[in-house]
């Protein structure tokens, strides 16, 4: 008759192999003659490691040796090689009871112990390797085939680009200012008042502003301006939406202000004004001519009708839901919508009520999506149908241009653009919750359904055409603009297949910096301003985000990973825009050139 109730503590370690045979499982089994408690618990970690802490009751010094097979394979065999691996190792187990008060999930073997002590082992957490981006995500073979392809084709013409001359100043297809009246005297003497200088550098400073340019380089424009005019000493404060300059003349304090940020210039303003400014920072032409001149440039009408530019839209938000893994039936749905959302913006609104139209737009989109899939219309990845007619809506070079000015010590500028961009996003993720709150939203396909290697290659041409129409840039421009394009989406898918989806953004915008400011200075080329902004859209570092700021409103903590990323794209992007411009001021000066925005030399 036992007199009282005891655990004998055994511990095997049973290598066996998991059910499709190809990781061995380390099961720690605790083994004893009687069965075991029914309560106890069966614990299973991270590595399939089976924990069974089983109290049992035996009279006192007698044991018992059980294995418990892990996988069916090895159900015939387990008990076989436990009686092995129990012979082998039972001179280093204990046949003591252990003390009350003993811990046995975790316990270690002291050097000394003795016989009666008891044998402990432990079991330590081992986190999986993580394989590296080429192993670890799906590439097709063609595409990065292509993609390196490209990359070498346009090495080659770069090559030969810089090989060219440059454009030369003052070219005809750029409309620059009229000739000077008269050749600027040297710095040291002013020709102009100093009064009419302020103003040329207030009215440069605005276009630039309102064209998307970074405060570092309308800063570094209107200094041009100010030492070749006769006013070196001039101070600049630039914020996106305000402009200060100053200079002191024969004792008096002038000072300019202005308000900016109130009317985007379309594309080819934006062109015709890069004339003007590069003729204003090589003292071509009189403050009073040049500011005729933007004056002229912001007074002009869109280069294309409504229709084109509804059809632009159109065409961008097919294309880019193409790049965004949609179905063919998303691919169409995005484009209809996309030609709506055009059609809406068309419509003259104040600059107050300007949120208004991105909430309206961004519902009327969710809402048709919604229900239209839930008639049972498969739209294939949601994103795709979703956000690509909002293309022209997102912030994309908002946000980026902000991270970049943060990157330069620019912190007003670039925490007010970054505040911005936040806010169009949600404004847009909103529209798109409140169409979810009310018809509810519909069990679709989240993942991409690619229409295969070759459909991106075709989508970036059509993405880069419909977005140049819809936003009136120059025809000479196009090629120019879809050879930048072409450029970062091939670094990028390069990027990708080492270096995963964030960093690949880095690599896109570090390759396509350089070909942007070689594309600027051949004749016809855009400003590189011109072709950064469809990058930017197609880099979708606003399409990641509106994802992000939707699903967290909705309720769904993984947003907040995809806004992680995000940010973390537009970091890229900024700091591979960074490393671009470096790369041409190298070769530039390496060229024995001196460019600071168009074509300059010594």
């Amino acid at each position: 008759m036992t007199t009282g109730v005891r655990t004998a503590p055994f511990v095997l370690l049973v290598a066996t192999w998991g059910v499709r045979g190809a990781l061995p499982v380390a099961v720690p089994v605790q083994v004893a003659a009687a069965a075991p408690d029914r309560d106890a618990p069966v614990v299973a970690n991270a590595e399939g490691v089976l924990d069974l802490r089983a109290r049992v009751q035996q009279p006192t010094g007698t044991t018992s040796s059980t294995a418990i097979p892990t996988s069916r394979s090895a159900t015939s065999s387990a008990s076989e090689s436990t009686r092995e691996s129990t012979t082998s190792t039972a001179a280093h187990l204990s046949t003591s009871p252990a003390p009350a008060g003993t811990d046995r999930s975790t316990a270690t073997e002291s050097p000394g112990r003795t016989a009666d002590s008891p044998a402990t082992t432990t079991s330590i957490a081992v986190r999986p390797a993580t394989p590296p981006a080429t192993t670890a995500q799906d590439h097709s073979p063609v595409l990065v085939t292509i993609a390196v392809v490209v990359l070498a084709l346009a090495s080659l013409a770069m090559v030969r680009l810089s090989r060219s001359t440059p454009r030369p100043a003052g070219d005809a297809d750029r409309k620059p200012a009229p000739a000077p009246a008269s050749t600027p005297a040297p710095a040291s003497t002013p020709e102009y008042p100093a009064a009419e200088v302020l103003l040329l550098m207030a009215a440069i400073g605005e276009a630039m502003l309102d064209s998307g340019y970074d405060v570092g380089s309308v800063h570094a424009a209107l200094v041009d301006v100010a030492v070749v005019h006769g006013v070196p000493r001039a101070e600049i404060i630039i914020m996106p939406t305000a402009m200060l300059v100053s200079a002191q003349a024969d004792g008096r304090l002038e000072t300019a202000a202005v308000g900016t940020g109130s009317t985007a210039l379309r594309l080819h303003q934006i062109e015709d004004l890069e004339g003007v400014v590069d003729a204003a920072r090589r003292g071509e032409c009189d403050p009073g001519s040049a500011r005729i001149r933007i004056a002229e440039i912001r007074a002009l009408p869109p280069l294309f009708g409504p229709v084109p530019r509804v059809l632009g839209n159109l065409l961008a938000s097919a294309g880019l839901a193409v790049l965004l893994g949609g179905s063919w039936t998303g691919i169409a749905l995005a484009g209809v919508l996309g030609g709506g959302v055009g059609v809406l913006l068309l419509l003259e609104v104040p600059q107050r009520f300007q949120v208004l139209v991105t909430v309206v737009a961004a519902f009327a989109v969710a809402l048709s999506v919604f229900l239209l899939a839930r008639t049972g219309l498969t739209v294939g990845a949601l994103q795709a149908a979703l956000i690509a007619p909002l293309v022209t809506l997102l912030p994309g070079a908002l946000l980026t241009t902000g991270v970049i000015e943060l990157s330069t010590g620019q912190m007003v500028s670039g925490a007010g653009r970054i505040a911005a961009g936040s806010m169009q996003l949600i404004m847009l993720a909103l529209g798109i919750v409140a169409a979810g709150a009310l018809v509810g939203l519909p069990a679709v396909a989240l993942s991409t359904d690619s229409v295969g290697p070759f459909g991106p290659w075709v989508a970036i041409a059509v993405f880069g055409v419909g977005i140049l129409v819809n936003r009136c840039a120059q025809p000479r421009s196009v090629g120019w603009v879809l050879l930048v394009l072409y450029v970062a989406y091939s670094a990028q898918v390069a990027g990708d297949v080492f270096f995963g989806g964030v960093l690949s953004a880095f690599f896109g915008a570090a390759a396509m910096t350089p070909v942007a400011a070689l594309v600027s200075r051949q004749r016809g080329g855009p400003p590189p301003v011109v072709s950064f902004l469809p990058a930017y859209w197609m880099l979708v570092p606003g399409a990641l985000g509106l994802v992000g700021v939707a699903t967290v409103l909705d309720g769904d903590k993984n947003g907040l990973g995809t806004m992680a990323t995000t940010t973390l794209t537009m970091v890229a992007i900024s700091l591979g825009v960074l490393v671009g411009l470096g790369l041409v001021r190298l070769a530039q000066r390496k060229a024995g050139r001196q460019v600071a925005s168009g074509p300059r030399t010594r």
